[in-house]
């Protein structure tokens, strides 16, 4: 049964799962601007020493609390948990997030020997964050759901619960089920699709608020293009981890907003390929900023559901 299902039972059943879910809704409501440069109150803002180089951290919460790993995708940051990371933490959690190589606050990490940001650059770096402290819930978002994929495929001995937020659900050329431009994006290179994608968030696509806009261009000022570049060549080989990952049998979560950049459908596939649960909310591609609450309710039931304190 899907989260969504479970919900519309709840809901029907007039419980306190249906009750959860329906203040997490208006909770996300209410949201409103934030200056997302500054970090979350009892934030340690710090670096880890990880094998590209050093990565920008955020890190929240007790660290004698169980862990969660959050994971930006390519031009995002850590910033973008810092709706999500208190409400883990206010649980019971504590949470680390991190600048990807080459991105933001981390772009001096990197590349790799071969003058690229490759896959096993940002596989060594996850892994290595992951060894640092004990098995964590971990949470991928957009690219980094893809090399969360590659980690908990391969060491599953790290992964307590794995989170994919609006991951490419589609292997191969990923791009080509992007919602009204993916029947040509064989046409350009990932130059061109990199471009392409730094012009419509520069010039708000996304129609976020005033500030998330300063915060998301002021991040193009240090970020390397070529990381972002390699990343987009990546996710034009995007890895079929599909059957490695289910035999991990690592509970999953698949999270997607119903204006993501990928059609709800082609997510909900993916999830049943992996033999994950499916969460949609109305939203984009960012669920982590415009609803953190009805995120992170449905992450904190996928933790109890691996820790196995679920009722």
């Amino acid at each position: 049964m899907s989260i969504e299902e479970d919900r519309a039972d709840a809901s029907a059943a007039g419980g306190d799962r249906g009750e959860a879910r329906r203040a997490a809704v208006a909770a996300d409501a209410a949201i409103g601007e934030i200056d997302w440069a500054v970090p979350p109150e009892g934030t340690v803002v710090g670096s880890f020493d990880a094998p590209s180089g050093a990565l920008a951290t955020w890190s929240m919460g007790d660290p004698a609390d169980p862990r969660v790993v959050l994971v930006p995708g390519v031009t995002g940051s850590k910033e973008d948990f810092a709706l999500l990371g208190p409400i883990l933490v206010a649980a019971g959690y504590s949470v680390v997030s991190y600048d990807l190589a080459g991105q933001y606050e981390s772009a001096d990490a990197g590349p790799g020997p071969d003058g690229h940001y490759t896959y096993d650059l940002f596989v060594d770096d996850l892994t290595a964050v992951l060894e640092a402290g004990t098995p964590a819930h971990l949470l991928g978002y957009s690219f980094a759901g893809t090399v969360a994929q590659i980690v908990a495929s391969s060491r599953p001995d790290l992964v307590r619960s794995l989170t994919l937020l609006t991951a490419p659900p589609l292997p191969g050329q990923t791009f080509r089920g992007v919602r009204m431009i993916g029947w040509i994006s064989h046409l350009t290179n990932a130059h061109q699709n990199a471009g392409l994608m730094i012009w419509g968030v520069v010039t708000n696509k996304n129609k976020v608020g005033p500030l998330r806009l300063d915060f998301v261009r002021s991040r193009f000022e240090t970020t390397r293009r070529a990381s972002v570049d390699d990343i987009i060549r990546l996710m034009r080989h995007t890895p079929d981890l599909a059957e490695p990952l289910r035999a991990t049998r690592i509970p999953s979560l698949v999270v997607t907003g119903e204006h993501d950049l990928w059609p709800v459908e082609l997510h909900a596939a993916f999830a049943d390929r992996i033999g994950a649960r499916l969460a949609v909310y109305r939203t984009g591609h960012s669920p982590c900023e415009t609803a953190p609450h009805q995120l992170a309710h449905d992450m904190l039931e996928l933790f109890a559901v691996a820790e196995g304190t679920a009722s």
